[in-house]
C-alpha cells in the first residue's frame, strides 16, 4: 500500500502510524483524539514493537500525534486499508452494503469523506471505498462488490433500489439481493403496498421502523 505524503518532512514511518492507529482502535478508540491519546500513553515497549520513531541515544520511542494519525488516515485510500484489514466474505450468508461520512474529516471548505463499505453478516468490514465527490454512492455499488465471489444474499438501503444494481447482483455475481423500498421508487413501492402481507410469514420483526418504510423487493428464486 502506498504512503500518500510527500517525501519532505515525513517524521514518522507510514506502516508504523497505521499501526498505532489500529492497536488504539482495538483497544477501544472511537475518535482520533481518542487514538492520539492511546499513542501519547503507550508504554515504550509498546511503540517500539510499532515501529515507533526512536529519538537521542537513549533511543526513546515517539509516538505519532493525533494529528499527524489524522492526516495520514484521512489521506489513504480506504480501499487498500479494507484489502489489508478486511474479511474474506467467503462462508458469510449475508452482506449488507451502506456508506457513511468519516467522523473528523471534514477540514475547512474540504467536505467530509464519504466512505461506502460492504459489512458481513458478524459484523466484519469486507471492503470500503471512498465515494468521489462529485458522484454518490449509487455509482460505486458495482466497483465496490466487483472482486468477490458473492455466494450471499446482498442487502441495502433504499437509496441502491436500483435495476442496475439487482441485474448486477443476480446476473453477473449470481447472488441474492433484498433491498429497502420506499417512496423514492413509487411503482414499486405501491405494488408491494398491495401484496397480502397479512398472510406472510417472517422469522424476524422490528416495530420501530414506519409500518410503510420497509418492504422487500423481489429477490432471485
Amino acid at each position: 500500500m502506498a504512503d500518500p505524503r510527500h517525501r519532505r518532512g515525513k517524521r514518522h514511518s507510514f506502516v508504523s502510524v497505521l499501526l498505532v492507529a489500529c492497536s488504539a482502535v482495538l483497544t477501544g478508540a472511537r475518535s482520533f483524539a481518542a487514538i492520539g491519546q492511546w499513542a501519547a500513553s503507550a508504554p515504550q515497549d509498546t511503540l517500539a514493537r510499532l515501529g515507533a520513531r526512536a529519538t537521542t541515544v537513549l533511543n526513546v520511542r515517539i509516538a505519532p500525534s493525533a494529528a499527524t494519525i489524522r492526516r495520514v488516515l484521512n489521506a489513504a485510500c480506504p480501499g487498500g486499508l479494507a484489502d489489508l484489514l478486511g474479511s474474506d466474505p467467503a462462508g458469510a450468508d449475508t452482506l449488507a452494503v451502506d456508506g457513511k461520512s468519516a467522523r473528523g474529516s471534514r477540514h475547512g471548505e474540504i467536505p467530509a469523506a464519504h466512505l461506502l463499505a460492504a459489512i458481513t453478516g458478524a459484523g466484519l468490514t469486507v471492503t470500503q471505498l471512498r465515494v468521489p465527490g462529485k458522484t454518490n454512492e449509487i455509482t460505486c455499488f458495482d466497483a465496490l462488490l466487483a472482486p468477490y465471489d458473492l455466494t450471499v444474499t446482498v442487502s441495502a438501503d433504499a437509496l441502491h433500489c436500483q435495476r442496475d444494481h439487482a441485474r448486477f447482483l443476480v446476473e453477473e455475481k449470481k447472488a441474492h439481493y433484498a433491498f429497502t423500498v420506499k417512496r423514492n421508487q413509487k411503482n414499486l413501492h405501491r405494488q408491494l403496498a398491495t401484496l397480502p402481507w397479512e398472510k406472510a410469514s417472517a422469522k424476524f420483526y422490528d416495530r420501530t421502523m414506519p409500518t410503510d418504510a420497509w418492504r422487500p423487493a423481489s429477490c432471485r428464486p
